[in-house]
């Protein structure tokens, strides 16, 4: 464990306060580190999710003997003097080639983990295409039932979300929207299989189109990963509420009668008070109009008796 600091001037005592939880917390910090051995389609794998994720990444060179579900010490201690809480651990075995560990930490103790492996990897220097800028927030497109339905794939896309996340964005501006990462899941036809997961990234080109609303084309960027399952370890119930708990100040007011459905829509239940329909205006028309009505009843009346004529 790392020993308790004190601050010693206005500059660390600033760097200190930062690190204090908070209720919206700070973008979160993610780490990628090279295991005590890896081969050249790991590190450049590592290198090139580090770029993507940009500005809030750090890249280790240098190989660390860390063997995250054995050992968890290590991540811990990176965890809090780094002040991250996203790790991608990249090693390389004869057990298990090209190795990627995605872990999730909560309070600087490991949270969740899991375990993919590489095939099919191509370099964003293998694309011959644009690329996005630095510290654009992508867009994600996840296509699959798997991710609906099995606790892994749910898992994976809740891990990849939560890793590209960076700031919170309260408005959106179409010329902002520079990539989009596609995640696929390969259909299984028995259900405790676990198909290949492909993972690509499209730069976003707007076309004229002759509208207001340009045309959108995909350019394939890189990188792109053929991604197999294989070990994971998941938080508890109790552990996984306590990390997604949302603060009082955050938590949305509730609204007596108003709900929202599936799509979104907001649904409104109005209380009103009994009407009486026969007072109620409706469509005036001749037939409707109260002078007809006396005729009507006139007619009914007996006829009245005539005066005699005077000579």
């Amino acid at each position: 464990m790392l020993r308790t600091i004190k601050p010693k001037n206005a500059r660390s005592k600033r760097a200190l306060k930062n690190r204090e939880p908070k209720v919206e917390e700070n973008p979160k910090q993610a780490i990628f580190i090279r295991g005590s051995s890896t081969n050249q389609i790991v590190n450049t794998a590592l290198s090139d999710l580090c770029s993507i994720k940009k500005p809030y990444s750090i890249m280790f060179s240098k190989k660390n003997a860390i063997h995250p579900f054995d050992d968890q010490s290590s991540l811990e201690f990176f965890s809090q003097k780094n002040d991250a809480s996203l790790f991608c651990v990249g090693t390389n075995s004869k057990k298990r080639p090209n190795n990627l560990v995605f872990v999730r930490m909560f309070d600087y103790q490991v949270l969740d983990m899991i375990e993919l492996g590489i095939e099919n990897f191509k370099s964003l220097h293998d694309f011959k295409s644009t690329k996005s800028s630095i510290g654009m927030k992508p867009l994600f497109v996840f296509n699959g039932e798997l991710f609906e339905q099995r606790e892994e794939y749910k898992k994976l896309k809740n891990m990849l979300l939560d890793f590209f996340r960076d700031e919170v964005a309260e408005s959106v501006n179409l010329k902002g929207l520079e990539y989009i990462i596609s995640v696929t899941a390969e259909p299984v036809a028995n259900p405790t299989d676990f198909g290949k997961v492909f993972f690509r990234v499209y730069t976003i080109q707007m076309k004229k189109s002759g509208t207001k609303q340009p045309r959108i084309e995909l350019e394939e960027m890189g990188p792109s990963f053929d991604f197999v399952f294989r070990r994971n370890r998941f938080a508890g119930e109790d552990v996984m509420k306590e990390a997604t708990k949302i603060p009082k100040e955050l938590q949305a007011k509730k609204v007596k009668n108003i709900t929202h459905n599936d799509v979104g829509d907001k649904m409104g239940r109005i209380h009103m008070k009994k009407q009486n329909f026969d007072n109620l205006q409706t469509r005036k028309m001749k037939a409707l109009k109260k002078k007809f009505n006396k005729v009507e009843e006139n007619n009914k009346e007996e006829p009245s008796t005539k005066k005699a004529k005077t000579a």
